[in-house]
Protein backbone atom coordinates (compact mmCIF):
# COMPACT_ATOMS: atom_id res chain seq x y z
CA UNK A 1 0.00 0.00 0.00
CA UNK A 2 2.99 2.56 0.66
CA UNK A 3 4.38 2.16 -2.70
CA UNK A 4 1.10 2.18 -4.40
CA UNK A 5 0.57 5.57 -2.32
CA UNK A 6 4.60 6.85 -3.41
CA UNK A 7 3.91 6.07 -7.43
CA UNK A 8 0.90 7.56 -7.49
CA UNK A 9 2.05 11.03 -5.77
CA UNK A 10 5.14 10.47 -7.54
CA UNK A 11 3.07 10.63 -11.05
CA UNK A 12 0.61 13.44 -10.23
CA UNK A 13 3.20 15.40 -9.13
CA UNK A 14 5.01 14.87 -12.45
CA UNK A 15 2.31 16.08 -14.48
CA UNK A 16 1.80 18.62 -12.59
CA UNK A 17 5.85 19.75 -13.13
CA UNK A 18 7.14 18.80 -16.31
CA UNK A 19 10.53 19.91 -15.93
CA UNK A 20 10.86 17.70 -13.02
CA UNK A 21 10.24 14.80 -14.69
CA UNK A 22 13.27 13.14 -15.43
CA UNK A 23 15.09 10.37 -14.30
CA UNK A 24 12.00 8.68 -13.08
CA UNK A 25 12.96 5.55 -12.31
CA UNK A 26 15.65 6.61 -10.22
CA UNK A 27 13.51 9.06 -7.99
CA UNK A 28 10.56 6.29 -7.46
CA UNK A 29 13.07 4.00 -6.83
CA UNK A 30 14.24 6.48 -3.92
CA UNK A 31 10.83 7.39 -2.98
CA UNK A 32 10.46 3.22 -2.62
CA UNK A 33 12.74 3.11 -0.46
CA UNK A 34 12.22 6.00 1.45
CA UNK A 35 9.09 4.88 2.27
CA UNK A 36 10.06 1.73 3.10
CA UNK A 37 12.14 3.03 5.38
CA UNK A 38 10.01 4.68 7.33
CA UNK A 39 9.16 2.13 10.34
CA UNK A 40 12.76 1.37 10.12
CA UNK A 41 14.15 4.66 10.97
CA UNK A 42 11.09 5.49 13.35
CA UNK A 43 11.90 2.30 15.01
CA UNK A 44 12.54 3.23 18.98
CA UNK A 45 12.24 6.50 18.14
CA UNK A 46 9.04 8.68 19.39
CA UNK A 47 7.19 10.81 16.51
CA UNK A 48 8.03 13.88 18.25
CA UNK A 49 11.76 13.27 18.01
CA UNK A 50 12.10 14.86 14.55
CA UNK A 51 9.98 18.20 15.39
CA UNK A 52 12.16 18.65 18.51
CA UNK A 53 15.58 17.87 16.02
CA UNK A 54 13.59 20.63 13.34
CA UNK A 55 13.48 22.99 16.62
CA UNK A 56 16.53 22.74 17.59
CA UNK A 57 17.91 23.19 14.18
CA UNK A 58 16.35 26.58 13.57
CA UNK A 59 17.25 27.74 17.11
CA UNK A 60 20.95 27.03 16.50
CA UNK A 61 20.44 29.06 12.56
CA UNK A 62 18.49 31.95 14.75
CA UNK A 63 21.92 31.79 16.79
CA UNK A 64 24.17 31.56 14.19
CA UNK A 65 22.28 34.66 12.10
CA UNK A 66 22.31 36.79 15.46
CA UNK A 67 25.93 36.26 16.03
CA UNK A 68 26.56 37.35 12.13
CA UNK A 69 24.15 40.16 11.62
CA UNK A 70 25.14 41.56 15.34
CA UNK A 71 27.98 43.64 14.77
CA UNK A 72 27.04 44.72 11.26
CA UNK A 73 24.15 46.35 13.12
CA UNK A 74 26.14 47.85 15.56
CA UNK A 75 28.14 49.61 12.63
CA UNK A 76 25.22 50.36 10.59
CA UNK A 77 23.86 52.62 13.51
CA UNK A 78 27.36 53.79 15.10
CA UNK A 79 28.20 55.45 11.87
CA UNK A 80 24.88 57.71 11.20
CA UNK A 81 24.34 58.11 15.19
CA UNK A 82 28.57 59.13 15.12
CA UNK A 83 28.35 61.51 12.17
CA UNK A 84 25.08 63.34 13.14
CA UNK A 85 26.53 64.00 16.81
CA UNK A 86 30.20 65.12 14.99
CA UNK A 87 28.19 67.92 12.64
CA UNK A 88 26.25 68.76 16.00
CA UNK A 89 29.56 69.18 18.15
CA UNK A 90 31.57 71.16 14.92
CA UNK A 91 28.89 73.30 14.33
CA UNK A 92 28.28 74.38 18.29
CA UNK A 93 32.30 74.73 18.48
CA UNK A 94 32.75 76.58 15.33
CA UNK A 95 29.39 78.96 14.34
CA UNK A 96 28.57 81.07 17.61
CA UNK A 97 25.16 81.85 16.60
CA UNK A 98 23.72 78.19 17.65
CA UNK A 99 25.49 79.15 21.34
CA UNK A 100 24.11 82.69 21.16
CA UNK A 101 20.96 82.87 23.31
CA UNK A 102 18.28 85.13 20.90
CA UNK A 103 15.04 83.91 23.02
CA UNK A 104 13.22 80.72 23.60
CA UNK A 105 10.48 78.30 21.94
CA UNK A 106 6.82 79.22 22.34
CA UNK A 107 6.70 75.68 24.21
CA UNK A 108 9.34 76.82 26.28
CA UNK A 109 7.67 80.28 27.34
CA UNK A 110 9.14 80.48 31.05
CA UNK A 111 12.34 81.77 31.29
CA UNK A 112 15.15 80.85 33.30
CA UNK A 113 17.40 83.97 34.21
CA UNK A 114 15.79 84.03 37.13
CA UNK A 115 16.54 85.77 40.68
CA UNK A 116 16.75 82.56 42.67
CA UNK A 117 17.62 78.45 42.50
CA UNK A 118 13.99 77.73 43.00
CA UNK A 119 12.47 79.84 40.48
CA UNK A 120 14.42 78.28 38.25
CA UNK A 121 13.73 75.18 39.22
CA UNK A 122 10.52 75.40 39.01
CA UNK A 123 10.10 77.41 35.08
CA UNK A 124 12.46 74.73 34.06
CA UNK A 125 9.77 71.80 34.95
CA UNK A 126 7.02 73.77 33.72
CA UNK A 127 8.79 74.01 30.31
CA UNK A 128 9.66 70.90 30.18
CA UNK A 129 6.32 69.68 31.00
CA UNK A 130 4.58 72.03 28.59
CA UNK A 131 7.38 70.03 25.77
CA UNK A 132 6.53 66.66 26.86
CA UNK A 133 2.62 67.81 26.59
CA UNK A 134 3.15 68.61 22.43
CA UNK A 135 5.42 65.79 22.13
CA UNK A 136 2.28 63.38 23.58
CA UNK A 137 -0.49 65.31 21.57
CA UNK A 138 0.86 64.93 18.01
CA UNK A 139 2.71 61.63 18.96
CA UNK A 140 -0.83 60.22 19.76
CA UNK A 141 -2.77 62.31 16.70
CA UNK A 142 0.00 60.84 14.03
CA UNK A 143 -1.14 57.31 15.48
CA UNK A 144 -4.50 58.12 14.88
CA UNK A 145 -4.46 59.43 11.58
CA UNK A 146 -2.37 56.27 10.62
CA UNK A 147 -4.84 54.06 12.27
CA UNK A 148 -7.91 55.59 10.34
CA UNK A 149 -5.29 55.46 7.05
CA UNK A 150 -5.46 59.16 6.70
CA UNK A 151 -2.08 58.98 4.18
CA UNK A 152 -2.04 62.00 2.56
CA UNK A 153 -2.67 64.14 6.16
CA UNK A 154 0.70 62.31 7.11
CA UNK A 155 2.18 62.64 3.76
CA UNK A 156 0.94 66.78 3.91
CA UNK A 157 2.25 67.31 7.48
CA UNK A 158 5.75 65.37 6.84
CA UNK A 159 6.38 67.33 3.77
CA UNK A 160 5.43 70.84 5.33
CA UNK A 161 8.13 69.72 7.97
CA UNK A 162 10.60 68.67 5.31
CA UNK A 163 10.41 71.77 3.57
CA UNK A 164 10.96 73.85 6.57
CA UNK A 165 14.06 71.90 7.25
CA UNK A 166 15.70 71.34 3.98
CA UNK A 167 14.78 75.10 2.87
CA UNK A 168 14.22 77.54 5.69
CA UNK A 169 16.94 76.20 7.94
CA UNK A 170 19.07 75.09 5.70
CA UNK A 171 19.54 78.81 4.64
CA UNK A 172 19.74 79.94 8.31
CA UNK A 173 22.52 77.54 9.03
CA UNK A 174 24.45 78.24 5.90
CA UNK A 175 24.34 81.89 5.91
CA UNK A 176 25.96 81.75 9.47
CA UNK A 177 28.65 79.23 8.63
CA UNK A 178 29.18 81.45 5.40
CA UNK A 179 29.36 84.65 8.17
CA UNK A 180 31.47 82.39 10.39
CA UNK A 181 34.52 81.63 7.47
CA UNK A 182 34.36 84.87 6.27
CA UNK A 183 32.64 83.37 2.77
CA UNK A 184 31.11 86.18 0.49
CA UNK A 185 27.90 84.77 -1.82
CA UNK A 186 25.29 86.55 -3.67
CA UNK A 187 21.99 85.71 -2.92
CA UNK A 188 21.02 84.49 -6.99
CA UNK A 189 23.63 81.64 -5.99
CA UNK A 190 22.62 80.86 -2.21
CA UNK A 191 18.79 80.30 -3.78
CA UNK A 192 20.21 78.16 -6.09
CA UNK A 193 22.14 76.00 -3.87
CA UNK A 194 19.39 75.55 -1.59
CA UNK A 195 16.87 75.04 -4.08
CA UNK A 196 19.01 72.07 -5.44
CA UNK A 197 19.30 71.00 -1.97
CA UNK A 198 15.94 71.25 -0.99
CA UNK A 199 14.68 69.79 -3.82
CA UNK A 200 16.83 66.46 -4.10
CA UNK A 201 16.12 66.04 -0.46
CA UNK A 202 12.37 66.20 -0.79
CA UNK A 203 12.60 63.26 -3.78
CA UNK A 204 15.26 61.02 -2.19
CA UNK A 205 13.18 61.61 1.17
CA UNK A 206 9.57 61.23 -0.04
CA UNK A 207 9.90 59.52 -3.08
CA UNK A 208 13.09 57.25 -5.03
CA UNK A 209 16.26 58.05 -4.65
CA UNK A 210 19.95 56.24 -3.86
CA UNK A 211 20.17 55.10 -0.67
CA UNK A 212 23.32 56.69 0.90
CA UNK A 213 21.55 60.17 -0.53
CA UNK A 214 18.64 59.33 0.99
CA UNK A 215 20.69 58.37 4.55
CA UNK A 216 22.35 61.68 4.31
CA UNK A 217 19.80 63.90 3.86
CA UNK A 218 18.19 62.20 6.94
CA UNK A 219 21.22 62.91 9.25
CA UNK A 220 21.13 66.57 7.98
CA UNK A 221 17.86 67.17 9.19
CA UNK A 222 18.04 65.61 11.86
CA UNK A 223 21.29 67.90 13.14
CA UNK A 224 19.70 70.74 11.63
CA UNK A 225 16.76 70.30 14.36
CA UNK A 226 18.77 69.15 17.20
CA UNK A 227 20.87 72.46 16.83
CA UNK A 228 17.59 74.43 16.89
CA UNK A 229 16.50 72.62 19.86
CA UNK A 230 20.31 73.48 21.79
CA UNK A 231 19.96 77.45 20.39
CA UNK A 232 16.49 77.53 22.01
CA UNK A 233 16.35 75.18 24.52
CA UNK A 234 17.12 76.85 28.19
CA UNK A 235 19.59 75.11 29.75
CA UNK A 236 18.25 73.43 32.60
CA UNK A 237 14.79 72.98 30.50
CA UNK A 238 17.22 71.13 28.30
CA UNK A 239 18.46 68.75 30.83
CA UNK A 240 14.81 67.61 32.15
CA UNK A 241 13.36 66.91 28.90
CA UNK A 242 16.25 64.59 28.14
CA UNK A 243 15.12 62.89 31.56
CA UNK A 244 11.70 63.12 30.96
CA UNK A 245 11.58 61.67 27.15
CA UNK A 246 13.97 58.58 27.76
CA UNK A 247 10.74 57.84 30.72
CA UNK A 248 8.29 58.88 27.52
CA UNK A 249 10.02 56.82 25.35
CA UNK A 250 9.70 53.58 27.69
CA UNK A 251 6.31 53.81 28.16
CA UNK A 252 5.54 54.55 24.85
CA UNK A 253 7.16 51.44 22.79
CA UNK A 254 6.52 48.73 25.81
CA UNK A 255 3.11 49.17 27.06
CA UNK A 256 0.78 47.42 25.64
CA UNK A 257 -1.23 50.78 24.41
CA UNK A 258 1.62 52.64 24.03
CA UNK A 259 1.10 55.22 21.12
CA UNK A 260 4.33 54.02 19.49
CA UNK A 261 3.73 50.37 20.07
CA UNK A 262 0.27 50.87 18.39
CA UNK A 263 2.02 52.36 15.30
CA UNK A 264 4.48 49.66 14.44
CA UNK A 265 1.89 46.87 15.29
CA UNK A 266 -0.32 48.48 13.09
CA UNK A 267 2.36 48.89 10.47
CA UNK A 268 3.30 45.41 11.13
CA UNK A 269 -0.32 44.14 10.97
CA UNK A 270 -0.78 46.01 7.26
CA UNK A 271 2.62 44.59 5.98
CA UNK A 272 3.43 48.04 5.75
CA UNK A 273 7.17 50.47 6.06
CA UNK A 274 6.78 53.43 9.02
CA UNK A 275 7.50 56.62 6.84
CA UNK A 276 10.90 56.97 5.82
CA UNK A 277 10.95 60.95 6.71
CA UNK A 278 10.50 60.02 10.14
CA UNK A 279 12.81 56.77 10.27
CA UNK A 280 16.32 55.81 9.79
CA UNK A 281 16.39 52.81 7.68
CA UNK A 282 20.11 51.36 6.66
CA UNK A 283 17.73 49.49 3.56
CA UNK A 284 15.80 51.00 1.07
CA UNK A 285 11.99 52.36 2.15
CA UNK A 286 10.27 53.36 -0.69
CA UNK A 287 6.12 54.35 -0.09
CA UNK A 288 5.21 55.38 -3.75
CA UNK A 289 1.39 54.72 -4.16
CA UNK A 290 0.59 53.81 -0.22
CA UNK A 291 -2.64 55.73 -0.31
CA UNK A 292 -3.90 53.78 -3.19
CA UNK A 293 -3.38 50.72 -1.46
CA UNK A 294 -6.64 51.31 0.20
CA UNK A 295 -8.54 51.95 -2.91
CA UNK A 296 -7.03 49.29 -4.87
CA UNK A 297 -8.18 46.89 -1.89
CA UNK A 298 -12.22 47.92 -1.71
CA UNK A 299 -11.77 47.69 -5.76
CA UNK A 300 -10.82 43.65 -4.94
CA UNK A 301 -14.12 42.47 -3.92
CA UNK A 302 -16.18 44.62 -6.30
CA UNK A 303 -14.78 42.44 -9.04
CA UNK A 304 -15.00 39.06 -7.41
CA UNK A 305 -19.25 40.61 -6.94
CA UNK A 306 -19.65 40.77 -10.75
CA UNK A 307 -19.87 36.99 -10.82
CA UNK A 308 -23.89 36.05 -12.44
CA UNK A 309 -25.96 34.55 -9.84
CA UNK A 310 -26.93 31.89 -11.59
CA UNK A 311 -23.03 30.51 -10.84
CA UNK A 312 -22.76 32.16 -7.87
CA UNK A 313 -26.12 30.14 -6.20
CA UNK A 314 -25.45 26.31 -7.04
CA UNK A 315 -21.82 26.63 -5.30
CA UNK A 316 -23.21 28.52 -2.04
CA UNK A 317 -25.83 25.57 -1.64
CA UNK A 318 -23.65 22.30 -2.35
CA UNK A 319 -20.46 23.38 -0.34
CA UNK A 320 -22.54 24.84 2.62
CA UNK A 321 -20.40 25.54 5.50
CA UNK A 322 -16.99 26.73 5.45
CA UNK A 323 -14.80 23.15 4.96
CA UNK A 324 -11.50 24.35 3.88
CA UNK A 325 -11.79 23.35 0.39
CA UNK A 326 -11.86 19.56 1.24
CA UNK A 327 -15.79 18.99 0.03
CA UNK A 328 -17.60 15.84 -0.57
CA UNK A 329 -16.60 16.19 -4.57
CA UNK A 330 -13.12 16.37 -4.02
CA UNK A 331 -13.04 13.03 -1.41
CA UNK A 332 -14.95 11.28 -4.16
CA UNK A 333 -12.33 12.28 -6.72
CA UNK A 334 -9.75 10.82 -4.73
CA UNK A 335 -11.22 8.11 -3.88
CA UNK A 336 -11.23 7.07 -7.56
CA UNK A 337 -7.36 8.23 -8.23
CA UNK A 338 -6.21 6.61 -4.98
CA UNK A 339 -8.99 4.08 -4.13
CA UNK A 340 -10.22 3.91 -0.36
CA UNK A 341 -8.16 5.06 2.20
CA UNK A 342 -8.16 5.28 5.80
CA UNK A 343 -6.85 7.98 7.79
CA UNK A 344 -4.00 6.76 10.09
CA UNK A 345 -0.77 7.49 12.09
CA UNK A 346 1.35 5.37 10.00
CA UNK A 347 0.01 6.51 6.63
CA UNK A 348 0.55 10.57 7.87
CA UNK A 349 3.81 9.55 9.14
CA UNK A 350 4.65 8.23 5.46
CA UNK A 351 3.35 10.84 3.49
CA UNK A 352 5.34 13.63 5.66
CA UNK A 353 8.66 11.74 5.42
CA UNK A 354 8.51 11.65 1.37
CA UNK A 355 10.80 14.47 -0.17
CA UNK A 356 8.72 17.37 -1.25
CA UNK A 357 8.92 18.04 -4.80
CA UNK A 358 8.07 21.78 -4.50
CA UNK A 359 10.55 24.06 -6.18
CA UNK A 360 12.95 25.72 -3.83
CA UNK A 361 11.40 28.84 -2.21
CA UNK A 362 13.10 32.55 -4.06
CA UNK A 363 15.31 33.96 -0.83
CA UNK A 364 15.09 37.41 -0.93
CA UNK A 365 17.92 39.44 -0.09
CA UNK A 366 19.46 39.48 4.23
CA UNK A 367 20.28 42.73 3.48
CA UNK A 368 16.82 44.23 2.76
CA UNK A 369 15.61 41.71 5.06
CA UNK A 370 17.98 42.64 7.93
CA UNK A 371 17.84 46.26 7.62
CA UNK A 372 18.17 47.96 11.25
CA UNK A 373 15.89 50.98 11.69
CA UNK A 374 16.28 53.84 14.21
CA UNK A 375 14.04 57.03 14.77
CA UNK A 376 14.72 60.21 13.56
CA UNK A 377 13.97 61.88 17.43
CA UNK A 378 16.68 59.18 18.52
CA UNK A 379 19.11 61.00 16.59
CA UNK A 380 17.82 64.38 17.31
CA UNK A 381 18.01 63.99 20.91
CA UNK A 382 21.80 61.99 21.20
CA UNK A 383 22.69 65.15 19.23
CA UNK A 384 21.19 67.58 21.82
CA UNK A 385 22.41 66.19 24.76
CA UNK A 386 26.30 66.22 22.94
CA UNK A 387 25.40 69.69 21.84
CA UNK A 388 24.23 70.71 25.14
CA UNK A 389 27.45 69.26 26.99
CA UNK A 390 29.76 71.08 24.06
CA UNK A 391 27.83 74.58 24.45
CA UNK A 392 27.86 74.52 27.98
CA UNK A 393 30.23 72.33 29.94
CA UNK A 394 32.69 75.59 29.61
CA UNK A 395 34.39 74.47 26.33
CA UNK A 396 35.49 71.28 28.02
CA UNK A 397 36.14 68.44 25.40
CA UNK A 398 36.17 65.58 28.05
CA UNK A 399 32.54 66.31 29.19
CA UNK A 400 31.49 65.85 25.25
CA UNK A 401 33.67 62.66 24.63
CA UNK A 402 32.31 61.20 27.53
CA UNK A 403 28.87 61.88 26.43
CA UNK A 404 29.49 60.71 23.21
CA UNK A 405 31.17 57.81 24.39
CA UNK A 406 27.79 56.85 26.90
CA UNK A 407 25.33 57.17 24.15
CA UNK A 408 27.17 54.80 22.02
CA UNK A 409 27.90 52.27 24.58
CA UNK A 410 23.86 52.09 25.42
CA UNK A 411 23.15 52.30 21.35
CA UNK A 412 25.20 49.00 21.78
CA UNK A 413 23.64 47.38 24.75
CA UNK A 414 20.00 48.37 23.24
CA UNK A 415 21.33 46.17 20.25
CA UNK A 416 22.02 43.54 22.06
CA UNK A 417 18.94 43.46 24.28
CA UNK A 418 17.33 43.92 20.41
CA UNK A 419 19.12 40.78 19.45
CA UNK A 420 17.93 38.65 22.60
CA UNK A 421 14.07 39.84 23.12
CA UNK A 422 14.06 40.31 19.07
CA UNK A 423 11.17 42.95 19.22
CA UNK A 424 10.89 46.91 19.04
CA UNK A 425 13.25 48.27 21.81
CA UNK A 426 12.99 52.01 22.29
CA UNK A 427 16.54 53.59 21.88
CA UNK A 428 16.58 56.45 24.13
CA UNK A 429 16.26 54.90 28.05
CA UNK A 430 19.88 53.50 28.06
CA UNK A 431 21.75 55.88 25.75
CA UNK A 432 20.68 59.21 27.96
CA UNK A 433 21.11 58.02 30.89
CA UNK A 434 23.86 57.43 30.67
CA UNK A 435 24.79 60.05 28.85
CA UNK A 436 23.19 62.22 32.01
CA UNK A 437 25.65 60.40 34.58
CA UNK A 438 28.34 61.02 32.40
CA UNK A 439 27.80 64.72 31.90
CA UNK A 440 27.10 65.67 35.57
CA UNK A 441 29.74 63.24 36.54
CA UNK A 442 32.13 64.63 34.23
CA UNK A 443 31.23 68.09 34.38
CA UNK A 444 31.33 68.10 38.40
CA UNK A 445 34.07 65.53 39.09
CA UNK A 446 36.34 65.01 36.68
CA UNK A 447 36.66 68.14 35.02
CA UNK A 448 37.23 70.43 38.60
CA UNK A 449 40.17 67.37 39.11
CA UNK A 450 41.57 67.32 35.64
CA UNK A 451 42.08 71.60 36.56
CA UNK A 452 43.45 71.18 39.61
CA UNK A 453 46.16 68.32 38.24
CA UNK A 454 46.95 71.08 35.32
CA UNK A 455 47.27 74.42 37.54
CA UNK A 456 49.78 72.42 40.17
CA UNK A 457 51.37 70.32 36.93
CA UNK A 458 51.01 66.65 38.26
CA UNK A 459 50.82 64.26 35.47
CA UNK A 460 49.20 61.05 35.51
Amino acid sequence: MAENLANVLHEQLSEGFPDTHRNNSDEGADRRRVVEGVDQELNGQPPSARPSQRLESEEDEDEELTLKYGAKHVIMLFVPVTLCMVVVVATIKSVSFYTQKDGQLIYTPFPEDTETVGQRALNSILNAAIMISVIIVMTLLLVVLYKYRCYKVIHGWLIISSLLLLFFFSFIYLGEVFKTYNVGMDYITLALIIWNFGVVGMICIHWKGPLHLQQAYLIMISALMALVFIKYLPEWTAWLILAVISVYDLVAVLCPKGPLRMLVETAQERNEPIFPALIYSSTMVWLVNMADTDAESRKKPALNSTTPESQAAPSQSTQGPDDGGFTTDWELRQQETLGHMESSEETRRQVQEMPSARPPAIQSDDSEERGVKLGLGDFIFYSVLVGKASATASGDWNTTLACFVAILIGLCLTLLLLAIFKKALPALPISITFGLVFYFATDNLVRPFMDQLALHQFYI
